[in-house]
């Protein structure tokens, strides 16, 4: 990952400054009228692009559309994928909330695109502020909840997981050694609507669940050692950061991505 100091300087300054607490998680079927819907559904004006090889705020492929009501990952203006990795962020940062996404992937994956990169797709979470990125950066420095669709083999490939570019998570009672850990939930085959519920605690605890049922909690977000060395006495806990969509070569579709704050301490 091609990422300078200066990213990091600024990268950290935002991911220091806001207090963990606390929380129990709440019901899906609470208050309803208090989530926000982060896509409207008409138009990215809220969102901002990264591709890799291009300058934040520039999609000249048309990555990221919207069309019949839906936020669209899309490759057909490409020639080849080339590692050209894509984000679309959200214009602001959160730190305590739940994350309600629907998702689909749909179509082929675009050619040249990555073997692992096939119905691949996810959300970032406390993700550095894309303006921090490097012009060839391909992930941003992240905790990523993770979305598989199945390749209709018989194979288990479950959704909901979670990798680590340039960070690491507590699993169990210890750091987790491996830079993606899979989830418990069930194989989605075809192009299924699925629904991703996540609950962020700030720097405490995470949860995912798939189609309301949980399958996936850690805890301790925090910058690897490495990232954290970039900028001396700076501590390592990420206590919150942007949301952002992927475009990893696959076609994928949202519906809704919705976010309710939990009462800040």
């Amino acid at each position: 990952m091609a990422t300078t100091l200066s990213v990091f300087r600024v990268f950290l300054s935002i991911c220091c400054g806001c207090a963990a607490a606390s929380v129990a998680f709440a019901d899906d079927h609470r208050n309803p009228a208090a989530w926000q819907e982060l896509f409207n559904g008409k138009d990215l004006d809220a969102w901002t692009v990264k591709i890799a090889g291009q300058p934040v705020g520039q999609d000249k492929y048309q990555t990221f559309r919207v069309e019949d009501g839906l936020l669209q990952v899309r490759y057909d203006n490409y020639d080849g994928f080339a590692d050209q990795f894509g984000h679309i962020f959200f214009q602001q940062p959160f730190s305590r909330y739940e994350l309600l996404i629907e998702y689909r992937f749909v179509g082929t994956q675009v050619s040249d695109g990555p073997a692992w990169a096939q119905r691949n797709s996810g959300v970032m979470l406390h993700a550095q502020n894309p303006t921090t990125m490097a012009l060839d950066q391909d992930f941003p420095v992240s905790i990523e909840a993770q979305f598989l669709g199945g390749l209709s083999d018989n194979k288990r490939r479950p959704t909901g997981n979670v990798c680590t570019p340039g960070t690491d998570i507590v699993l169990g009672d210890s750091l987790a050694n491996q830079h993606c850990s899979y989830s418990s939930s069930a194989t989605f085959d075809g192009d299924q609507w699925v629904q991703v519920h996540i609950v962020v605690d700030g720097n405490r605890q995470f949860q995912h669940r798939i189609n309301n049922e949980v399958v996936m909690t850690y805890r301790s977000p925090q910058l690897t050692a490495d990232m954290a060395n970039a900028k001396s006495n700076t501590q390592l806990a990420l206590r919150q950061g942007f949301i952002a969509l992927q475009s990893e070569s696959h076609p994928i579709d949202f519906r809704r991505v919705a976010l309710r704050a939990l009462d800040q301490e």
